[in-house]
């Protein structure tokens, strides 16, 4: 595995219903590295957000999608996502408060 810094962990977050429904129990959902285990993305989490204390990861890979054009078959590219529960005490993440 490659070395994989904190700041490489987290692409991006998954703005959806049901991931924005989660927020209010202190619940975010994230699409983070293939190669990430759950113990890195605590990590980078803690780092990245001033204030969160994160109380568990669950994790789960996508396979892609099967896509076609025309006679030609393919398929889109895996994804890893991450759900991410804070503890009571911690503070909300920033970028989903104007949302």
């Amino acid at each position: 595995m490659a070395a994989i810094q904190y700041y490489d962990v987290i692409l991006k977050p998954v703005i959806t219903e049901k991931s924005m429904a989660g927020m209010s129990e202190k619940k975010y959902t994230f699409l983070v590295h293939p190669e990430a285990n759950k113990t890195m993305i605590k990590e980078a989490v803690e780092k990245m957000f001033e204030g969160a204390k994160v109380k568990k990861v669950n994790t789960m890979n996508l396979d892609g999608k099967t896509k076609r054009r025309g006679m030609t078959f393919g398929k889109t590219a895996k994804t890893k996502k991450a759900i991410v529960w804070l503890t009571e005490d911690s503070k909300d993440i920033e970028i989903f408060a104007g949302l």
